[in-house]
């Protein structure tokens, strides 16, 4: 669905406040839809950082069209009188629900068929040469009507063949631990997912590979840190424990090599459950 502008719309509620926007879901006058609409604003020159953040993430959306990455339809900027931008607007899809870090209560299968679709998601990111690099539960979009997971904020989205810049990308309890010398590819994304799935079955996070004090954990560490899934939730099937642990290998090179293994190992316990997609 192509939409140009944005236009008049009316404030149903107010879905949420990131670290520089706010998320609202708007009925817009156009069509009569809901949206959620997130406002960025640009007060100043240090704030062209969010401009540019924002500009990236619609980028990185257009290249993408998958059920389980949530859609940004159109980028409005407001300016000034002197044609300066004060105010970035981009109109997003509308996903009753709440995100996968504020949900409890999911069974193991349910989750598992979570996973799998996220891991789908990220399986066609990779194919378009779009790496998430900051994919956590916080991250995870889920309709409360269907259970079906969207992928969300591609502001720290990595896309092949571009320049990073060398910064650190990503939130400590879920970043790779190479992802501290500026590496983000398939395999930190792997790790990413990994410690996502971690967090839900055992309800902790692994051990974070930078501190506070800007220390960094060594494979030594890490191993002697990360609790074994199983330790932490004995009720989580030893398949797909292994698979989590496979994830957080401290090495790349130990972890799966493509994440479409990983949908596949998914998928196959998802239906060993049994369970349907709008259940």
């Amino acid at each position: 669905m192509a939409i140009q502008k944005i236009g008049k719309y009316t404030v149903v509620a107010q879905l949420g406040n990131g670290a520089h926007s706010t998320i609202l879901q708007i009925n817009r006058a156009d069509d009569g839809r809901h949206y959620a609409l997130k406002i960025v604003p640009i007060e100043d020159s240090d704030d062209r950082k969010f401009l540019l953040q924002a500009e990236h993430e619609f980028r990185v959306a257009q290249m993408l069209d998958h059920p389980n990455i949530v859609k940004i339809y159109a980028l409005e900027k407001k300016t000034d009188w002197l044609f300066r931008v004060k105010q970035v607007l981009l109109l997003i899809e509308y996903v009753p629900g709440s995100t996968l870090d504020r949900m409890s209560g999911y069974s193991i299968p349910r989750l598992v068929k979570i996973f799998a679709q996220v891991a789908a998601g990220m399986c066609h990111m990779h194919r378009r040469g779009v790496f998430h690099a900051d994919l956590k539960p916080g991250n995870i979009l889920v309709n409360s009507r269907n259970h079906q997971p969207k992928i969300i904020d591609f502001g720290l989205a990595h896309i092949k063949g571009e320049d990073k810049g060398g910064r650190i990308q990503g939130t400590p309890e879920y970043m790779a631990p190479e992802s501290v010398q500026g590496i983000v590819n398939e395999r930190t994304d792997i790790y990413n997912l990994g410690a996502t799935m971690y967090r839900m079955v055992t309800f902790q996070h692994p051990p974070p590979v930078v501190n506070s004090g800007g220390g960094r954990l060594g494979a030594k560490q890490h191993g002697q840190l990360l609790k074994p899934v199983r330790e932490c939730n004995p009720a989580v099937p030893q398949v797909l424990a292994d698979l989590i642990h496979s994830c957080l290998e401290f090495s790349p090179e130990k972890r799966p090599e493509r994440m479409s293994l990983v949908q596949s190992e998914l998928d196959r316990l998802a239906d060993e459950y049994g369970i349907p997609d709008d259940e």
